[in-house]
This record gives C-alpha cells, sequence and structure tokens, in this order.
C-alpha cells in the first residue's frame, strides 16, 4: 500500500485516536530550512490528554488478549508501510527536522528495524518458573503496565519516539504520546499513518502533540503508569518531579555533554574525520554529540589546522537539496543560545578558529580553541556546530577533565595503542563508550541511557525493554490449601 504523504495531511490540526479527530487548538509547522509553512498541527490541552488516557485504558484491556501472531503481524504490517512509502517518508523527515536525506534515510530506516523487533518481542517467553518447595509450583509473570505516557523531542524524533512506544506496545501496553509540536508529523503521526494501515485496535495508539501543559498532563493522568521523557536535562528534571509525586515509572533520557579524547599516537586524519562527524553531525543537534575535543597538547596544533581545513569546506544551506553537510538549527531560540556560548567562551579567552557567524537558521560550522573549564562551551551542552577544542599533557588530566560534568552520556577514546585507550576509557563515567570511535553512535538493539544529569539510569532499546514496559507479577499454585500454625 502507498500513501502520499506530502500531498494527504490526514494529521493536519488533527489529533490520532485511530480516527483522524479535528482538534480546537491549532499552531503551524515550519520546514527550519525555508521558512515555509508544512502544516498546520493540532495542540492538547489537558482535558483532551486525559480523555485519551481514559480511553486508552479501556483499549489495553482488549490489547492484551489478541493472540501474540495476530499482534505481531501488526507490527510487521507497519513496517512494510514504511519500507513501501520509503522515499517519501524520509524526505518528509528531512524536510521537517531541517537535516539531510541521508538522515531521514536513517531515521525511518531504523524505525522498520525497530517495528521488527517488537513484532518478535510478542512472541518471546513472557516468564519464568521459579524454584519452590514441594507440591507448589511458583513462577514469575512479565504484566505490562497499562498505559504509557511518551514525550518526544525535535532532533530525531522518529527514532526517539518509535523506540519506546514499539516495544511499549508489543509487550502488552496502550500508549498516549506528546511528539514535540516543531516535528510532530515525523514523531508520531507517520508511525500513525503506519498502525492505521496496519489494523492497530482504535485507542491504544493515540498522538496529541501539545506544548508544557500536555506534557504534565501526562505526568499526571492516573490512567499512565509509566512515562518515557526524552529531552532537555531542565525539562527532564521536571517529568522526574511530576511524576516522582504521582509514584509513576519513568525513564529519563536527557542531554550530553560528551568527550571525545584524542591521544598523541592517534591518526591525525582520522582523528579529524572522527571530531568533525562526532560534532557536525545534524547541526550537533544530538544528545550524543562530541562536545569536547580533549586532545594531547603535542598534537593539538595540527589536529586543530586539520578539523579547521574540515569545517571551511563543509557546506550550508538547505539539506533536502542534497548539495550541503549541514541544514540549519531547529529554530531561532536554538541558533541564538549557540551563539551566544560561542561569543561568552570567546570573551572568557577561547580562539575562535573559523565559523562563529549565521544566516537565518544556519550556523557555520565552528571551531574553538583553547577552551578552558569554567568556560560556557566547555561546561554546558551546546546542542549546536561548534568543535571544542581542549588539552590535556597527561592521561590523568583528560580523565578528570571528562568527569568534569554533571551529565554521563557518552565518551569516545582514539589511540592506537587498545590497552591505554582501554585504560581511560574504563574511568569515564558514563552510559556509551566507545574505543577507537567518536561519542555519535548508536543501534537499537542496545541499552541506551545516562547517568546523573544525562538520564536517571534507565535505559531504553534490546534488552532494556522488557524491563521499561513490564512489572513482574509473582505466583505460586497449590493443589489444595494446606493449614498453618496460627
Amino acid at each position: 500500500m502507498t500513501v502520499s504523504v506530502l500531498g494527504s495531511k490526514k494529521w493536519s490540526g488533527k489529533f490520532f485516536t485511530g480516527d483522524w479527530v479535528a482538534a480546537s487548538n491549532t499552531q503551524e509547522v515550519m520546514e527550519p530550512a525555508t521558512g515555509n509553512v508544512l502544516s498546520s498541527v493540532a495542540m492538547a490541552t489537558t482535558d483532551d490528554v486525559y480523555l485519551a488516557c481514559q480511553r486508552a485504558k479501556v483499549a489495553q484491556k482488549e490489547w492484551v488478549k489478541i493472540p501474540p501472531r495476530e499482534k505481531s503481524a501488526i507490527f510487521h504490517k507497519a513496517a512494510m508501510f514504511m519500507q513501501d512509502n520509503f522515499d517519501e517518508l524520509a524526505l518528509y523527515v528531512a524536510r521537517e527536522t531541517g537535516g539531510a536525506i541521508p538522515k531521514g534515510e536513517h531515521e525511518i530506516r531504523e524505525a522498520i528495524i525497530i517495528l521488527q523487533l517488537a513484532a518478535n518481542m510478542t512472541l518471546e517467553p513472557t516468564g519464568l518458573t521459579l524454584p519452590s518447595v514441594p507440591e507448589r509450583m511458583s513462577y514469575a509473570t512479565r504484566k505490562p503496565i497499562g498505559v504509557v505516557g511518551v514525550i518526544s523531542p525535535f532532533n530525531f524524533p522518529m527514532i526517539l519516539s518509535i523506540r519506546s512506544i514499539a516495544p511499549a506496545l508489543a509487550t502488552g501496553n496502550a500508549v498516549v504520546t506528546k511528539p514535540d509540536p516543531q516535528t510532530p508529523v515525523t514523531g508520531a503521526f507517520i508511525l500513525a499513518l503506519a498502525f492505521e494501515a496496519a489494523g492497530l485496535p482504535k485507542n491504544l495508539f493515540q498522538v496529541f502533540p501539545g506544548a508544557v501543559e500536555a506534557g504534565e498532563a501526562i505526568c499526571t493522568a492516573p490512567e499512565i503508569g509509566m512515562v518515557a521523557f526524552t529531552g532537555s536535562t531542565a525539562a527532564g528534571r521536571k517529568v522526574g518531579e511530576v511524576c516522582g509525586r504521582n509514584l509513576k515509572k519513568v525513564s529519563l533520557e536527557l542531554g550530553g555533554k560528551n568527550s571525545l579524547i584524542i591521544l598523541e599516537d592517534a591518526d591525525l586524519d582520522i582523528a579529524a574525520s572522527n571530531i568533525a562527524w562526532g560534532a557536525y553531525s545534524h547541526q550537533g543537534q544530538i544528545c550524543m554529540a562530541a562536545g569536547r575535543i580533549l586532545v594531547q597538547a603535542s598534537i593539538a596544533d595540527a589536529l586543530t589546522a586539520k578539523v579547521v581545513e574540515k569545517a571551511k569546506h563543509l557546506s550550508v544551506g538547505d539539506p533536502v537539496s542534497g548539495q550541503v553537510a549541514l541544514g540549519p538549527l531547529i529554530n531561532q531560540r536554538q541558533l541564538e543560545k549557540v551563539h551566544s556560548i560561542v561569543q561568552d567562551s570567546i570573551a572568557a579567552g577561547a580562539k575562535l578558529e573559523v565559523g562563529g557567524t549565521y544566516d537565518k537558521l544556519f550556523y557555520m560550522p565552528t571551531v574553538l580553541s583553547n577552551v578552558k573549564p569554567g568556560m560556557r562551551s566547555f561546561n554546558e551542552e551546546v546542542f549546536g556546530p561548534v568543535v571544542n577544542i581542549v588539552t590535556f599533557d597527561k592521561d590523568e588530566e583528560a580523565v578528570a577533565m571528562a568527569n568534569d560534568t554533571e551529565y554521563g552520556l557518552a565518551g569516545a577514546v582514539i589511540s592506537n595503542n587498545y590497552a591505554r585507550a582501554e585504560r581511560i576509557a574504563s574511568q569515564l563515567h558514563v552510559g556509551l563508550l566507545h574505543i577507537n570511535d567518536q561519542t555519535v553512535n548508536d543501534e537499537c538493539i542496545n541499552p541506551f541511557g545516562g547517568t546523573g544529569a544525562s538520564g536517571n539510569g534507565s535505559a531504553v532499546c534490546g534488552p532494556a525493554s522488557w524491563d521499561l514496559y513490564t512489572h513482574w507479577q509473582w505466583t505460586t499454585v497449590k493443589n489444595t490449601a494446606t493449614p498453618y500454625p496460627f
């Protein structure tokens, strides 16, 4: 089955409940690269979300009765929908997120795999038999939480939504999701189209874009037992606080200030390539972006020169054209934040090697050298295309600077001496660790999560999915009741 995603705009001004429901409040969705209006998006109120959660609770009770093979077939059909419409969906993702077409293709490709993995989850064992006394059976079974709320961000909205939505549904839950209203189609409505085509029961998956009040409603609705949030650390703290007050299980995947450590024996050309990819991919708007480049002092000048040359040759413009490497930042507020960090760091003593300018939402690839602890570019997550070069002499200094942050998401070390690299890497306080690679690494089969201000120690995807979206129920069975001493 094929569909013209760009032409139909079934989601325009509507929520998805299994049906397309008109909303009273809407706002325009802009294409970051051109400033053109892509569509309008429904904006949910607290009452809209609360009603959705009530419907979801009812739908979930029927969902758990559906045989596993029937559930599995739904996910396979949704994956096939994505595959059949691959090129058009990837183009829309690129346009709505301000990313290059390969970035859009990556999101759709991963979504297909995640749906296929969810199809397999429905057929996996859901419990285990436990040791017990004679003539008593004891076993533990994984049970769905009930209704799961998903709140996702603007940068990789397809992947960062579906990685929670699909396994939550596969483990027997209903899902109410609030995508970022800047990227609602990528974040949820494409998936709604896929599930609609696949025959997912109504009210089981519902899409309600909105602002802060809609997100807070997901965290307070009594029907929701668990919230999966991906976004900024500041917003994550608020989500965690509200969920804690309401005794909800919560998964927080937040920001990062990730260090890429380059040792003196590294190949400089390869190191420069890793730096550029880790810092400039999707304009640096990735939680795993290489936010600090810790370079051994003896190679710092030579390596900086190579990174500067790469920055000068990375073209910037409308990424959908296929002729540029970097697209726009998501909005004016984010651009102003990036520029403020760069300017304040220069004022504090950092050296601007290249970049530091912008046109509309397009920020030029930037390299700052002489970055020191205490500078904003050292301390803060930039979320823009900025390489921050920090030098060190001894390995112990690199470890100390890498760990000098409240974040704990990703870290990486590049060296031709594996034992030395591993010794440094093992001391980094991160959830994602890479040796002889850069920090922007993810696969939908690995447990993804960080510590500290990067998350609450939970992880999503891979072996973590069963733990997140279910709870254990312990059961014992005797043939007949037996007396007790009392």
